[in-house]
């Protein structure tokens, strides 16, 4: 698995004031942008190709990160226009740049210890997504995992989507018949909506990541992972 895809488009509302300025993806935690913890852990998985969604304030990402030869990564970047296209509109976007092969997408506004390597290079389904416990203010979570490996969109117990996952591109195949005709173009809808659906067919598998995870959503949940990781 040689290829990945970080979402970094967001306006990142919720991290106002912060995000008029900076993109949520580079605000420093532990004297380096987010975005380079996920770099750096790509680059140590073996992975040498990254696809960089951009929107917000795009052009502060290339002039931060440059082609991504100091991590021995090269990275391309996605300009979604002047408004995101949420998460499955900016996976279908990238697509062109990312090839046929299955890849790891992370979202750029989160920071964990997961290890890129223990993901399967090769989902059974059409996608892999790395579940993590319920946080304080996600508490009803997202999906379900059963015994076999297996997201369900409805069951329990619920655990939250952690935003790192693996991925084929045959996700997006039939995008149309599962968001609607009636979509913009370029299509701007979520991930989520096409994950639900494969999971109706039982073609999404998944895991439960007990190590250190935050959703970097506020200005608040940001001061609490530099004081609890000591960043």
């Amino acid at each position: 698995m040689r290829h990945a895809l970080i979402f970094a488009a967001g306006r990142g509302e919720r991290m106002r004031p912060l995000t008029d300025t900076t993109p949520k993806p580079l605000l420093p935690v532990g004297g380096k942008p987010l975005i380079v913890w996920h770099l750096e852990k790509l680059a140590a998985a073996g992975v040498n190709y990254v696809v960089i969604n951009t929107s917000h304030l795009a052009d502060q990402f290339p002039a931060a990160l440059g082609d991504g030869s100091r991590w021995g990564l090269r990275i391309r970047y996605a300009y979604e226009g002047e408004q995101p296209l949420e998460t499955g509109g900016g996976m279908l976007n990238a697509l062109p740049l990312l090839g046929d092969a299955p890849f790891i997408a992370i979202s750029g506004d989160i920071w964990s210890d997961a290890d890129f390597t223990a993901l399967p290079p090769e989902p059974t389904g059409l996608a892999h997504l790395l579940l993590v416990d319920n946080p304080p203010h996600h508490p009803d979570g997202d999906f379900a995992l059963d015994a076999q490996g297996l997201v369900h969109d409805t069951g329990t117990p619920r655990l939250t989507f952690s935003g790192i996952g693996v991925y084929r591109a045959q996700l997006l195949q039939g995008w149309r018949d599962v968001v609607g005709p009636g979509e913009v173009s370029p299509p701007r809808f979520k991930l989520a909506l096409l994950l639900r659906a494969a999971m109706a067919a039982d073609a999404i598998s998944g895991s439960h990541f007990r190590g250190q995870w935050t959703d970097v959503g506020t200005p608040q949940r940001l001061a609490e992972l530099k004081h609890a990781q000591n960043l």
